[in-house]
C-alpha cells in the first residue's frame, strides 16, 4: 500500500510552462507597445503568437481583436476584396475542422480568418464553438460577445450568448440577449422562460431575496427600488460621469482605474475587466495596470465559481457539477498566470512562489511545484506547510522516501498553536510509513521494521490528539494485525 492523493483533473484550459509563458508575455508586451505606436501589422503577429500559444487566455484574444479593429480603422469589413481568395480558403478549413471536430485546427484557421476580417460573425461563432468544446469558457464568451457586437439583433447569436452568459453568472447581459431573441421572434418559449428564471436568479444572487418565488415577486421589489432611486437618477451616474470624461481624455489611465474600481465595488466584475483592458491598451502595457487587470479577472472567476456552486447545490445534476469543475479549473489557470507573472516580477518574494506552487500542484504539474516549494522554504513562517506540500508532490511522482522525509520534517516544524496542521502531518507520515512497511515486508525486513515503527509512532500520537481523524482507527487496526509479520 503506497497511497497517492487523487490526481488532478486537467481538462479545459491548461497552464503553459514557465518558458512558454515568458515567451508569450514578452510577445504580448511587444505587441501592446507596437499597437500603441500604430505599428498594427507587427502587433498582429505578436498577439497571434500569444493566442496560438494559449488559446484560452481572454486577455490575449481581446488584444488580438482590438488591434485588428484599429488596423482596419473600425471599418467593420476587414481587408475587403483584396483577400477574398485567402478568406475562402480559411473558411473552407474552418468548415472542415468543425465537421471533424478538430478544434485545435479550427482555432488555427479561425485566427487566420480573423486576421483578414475580425468582424466575421460565422468565424467568431465557430471559434466560440471550439472554445466551448475545449472547456475554455472565458475564450468562448469573448468570441461570443464580439459576434454580438457585430450583429446585436441576430436571434441565433443572442440565443447562444444568452445561454453562455447565464451559465457564467452574467445575468444582466444574459437577460438583454434573451430580450433581443424575444424581439426578433415574438412568443419564443425559451426566451420567455429564460428571462423569468434569470430575473429570479439575479435578484437572489445580488440582492439576497431568498424569499422570492417567482418573477412577479422580483419585479415588484425592483419597482420599489426604482421608486426610491428615481430622484437620484435624474443626474448622471458616477459611471456615466467617468465615461464622459474618458471620451474627452481617452489616454487618462487614472480615469480608467477609477471607473474600474467603481464597477468592482458594485460587483460588476465583467465591466471592471473590460475597462481595465482599455486601460492596458491606453497605458501601452503598464505593469501596474496589468496587475489590476489580473486581479479583476480573478475576482470575476471567483464570482462565477461561487454562482456555479450555488446552482449545483440547487440542481445537483451532472451538468451543474461539471460546470463547477470547469470553473475551478479556469480559476486555477488564471491564478497560475497571475502568480507566475508576479513571481517573475518580484523574484525575492517567497510567498508568491508558495502560492504559485499550490496552483501548479492542483493542476498536476508536480515537478515545477516541487521546485517552487523548495525555493519558498526560506520563509520560516510557512516552513511546516512547505514540507507538507513537498511531501504530497513527491508522493504523487512516486518518490516515496523523499515524501516520507518531508512529512517527518513537517511534523517537526509544526507548533502547538496549529493542531490541525500537526494532525495532517502526523496522518500523512503515519499512513505513508505504514504503506512502505507493507511494501518491504517479505523483501527487506529491516526496512519494513523501521517504517512500521515510524507508522506506529505517528499514528499513535495522532490518535491521542484526535482518534476519529479520517481513517486513523482503521489504520491502527491494520498496525495491530500486521505487527507480528514485521
Amino acid at each position: 500500500m503506497t497511497p497517492d492523493p487523487a490526481p488532478a483533473d486537467n481538462s479545459g484550459r491548461q497552464p503553459v510552462s514557465p518558458a512558454v509563458r515568458r515567451r508569450l508575455q514578452a510577445s504580448f508586451e511587444h505587441g501592446t507597445k507596437s499597437a500603441a505606436g500604430g505599428n498594427f501589422d507587427y502587433a498582429t503577429n505578436m498577439f497571434l503568437q500569444c493566442v496560438k500559444g494559449d488559446p484560452g487566455n481572454p486577455i490575449y484574444i481581446t488584444q488580438f481583436l482590438n488591434n485588428l479593429y484599429k488596423k482596419y480603422k473600425d471599418n467593420k469589413k476587414g481587408a475587403g476584396f483584396t483577400s477574398m481568395a485567402n478568406a475562402s480558403m480559411q473558411k473552407g478549413s474552418i468548415k472542415k475542422a468543425a465537421y471533424s471536430k478538430d478544434w485545435p485546427s479550427l482555432i488555427s484557421a479561425g485566427l487566420e480568418m480573423l486576421k483578414i476580417n475580425p468582424w466575421d460573425v460565422s468565424t467568431l461563432m465557430a471559434m466560440a464553438e471550439a472554445a466551448d468544446a475545449l472547456n475554455m469558457d472565458e475564450a468562448q464568451l469573448t468570441y461570443l460577445k464580439r459576434a454580438l457586437d457585430v450583429n446585436p439583433k441576430d436571434p441565433d447569436t443572442n440565443r447562444v450568448c444568452g445561454r453562455t452568459l447565464a451559465r457564467m453568472g452574467q445575468y444582466d447581459q444574459a437577460i438583454a440577449c434573451w430580450h433581443r431573441v424575444e424581439q426578433a421572434k415574438p412568443g419564443d418559449d425559451e426566451a420567455a422562460r429564460a428571462i423569468g428564471e434569470l430575473a429570479i436568479e439575479k435578484t437572489i444572487s445580488q440582492g439576497g431575496y431568498e424569499g422570492a418565488e417567482n418573477s412577479t415577486d422580483v419585479m415588484a421589489d425592483r419597482a420599489a427600488q426604482a421608486d426610491r432611486r428615481s430622484e437620484a437618477t435624474i443626474k448622471l451616474s458616477p459611471v456615466d460621469q467617468l465615461e464622459k470624461q474618458l471620451a474627452k481624455k481617452p489616454d487618462d489611465v487614472q480615469l480608467y482605474l477609477e471607473l474600474a474600481d467603481l464597477h468592482t465595488r458594485e460587483e460588476r466584475h465583467d465591466k471592471a475587466e473590460e475597462v481595465l483592458n482599455r486601460a492596458l491598451q491606453a497605458s501601452g502595457g503598464d505593469g501596474t495596470v496589468r496587475e489590476r487587470l489580473e486581479d479583476a479577472q480573478r475576482r470575476r472567476a471567483m464570482n462565477q465559481l461561487r454562482i456555479a456552486q450555488k446552482q449545483d447545490a440547487e440542481k445537483n445534476t451532472p451538468e451543474s457539477k461539471a460546470l463547477v469543475k470547469r470553473m475551478q479549473i479556469e480559476l486555477n489557470s488564471l491564478e497560475i498566470d497571475l502568480y507566475r507573472s508576479r513571481s517573475e516580477r518580484y523574484p525575492n518574494d517567497a510567498a508568491l512562489k508558495y502560492e504559485l506552487g499550490l496552483r501548479l500542484k492542483l493542476a498536476g504539474q508536480y515537478n515545477e511545484a516541487i521546485n517552487l516549494f523548495q525555493k519558498a522554504g526560506a520563509d520560516g513562517k510557512r516552513k511546516a506547510m512547505v514540507f507538507m506540500e513537498l511531501g504530497e508532490c513527491f508522493q504523487q511522482i512516486k518518490q516515496y522516501k523523499l515524501a516520507m522525509d518531508n512529512y517527518e520534517r513537517a511534523v517537526e516544524a509544526t507548533v502547538d498553536r496549529d493542531p490541525e496542521q500537526r494532525k495532517r502531518a502526523l496522518y500523512r507520515a503515519g499512513k505513508l510509513a505504514l504503506g512502505l512497511a507493507e511494501k518491504y515486508t517479505g523483501t527487506d525486513p529491516a526496512q519494513a521494521k523501521g517504517y512500521f515503527a515510524r507508522a506506529e509512532k505517528y499514528l499513535n500520537e495522532l490518535a491521542g490528539l484526535d482518534f476519529g481523524y479520517k481513517d486513523t482507527p482503521q489504520l491502527l487496526d491494520k498496525i495491530a494485525k500486521i505487527g507480528h509479520k514485521v
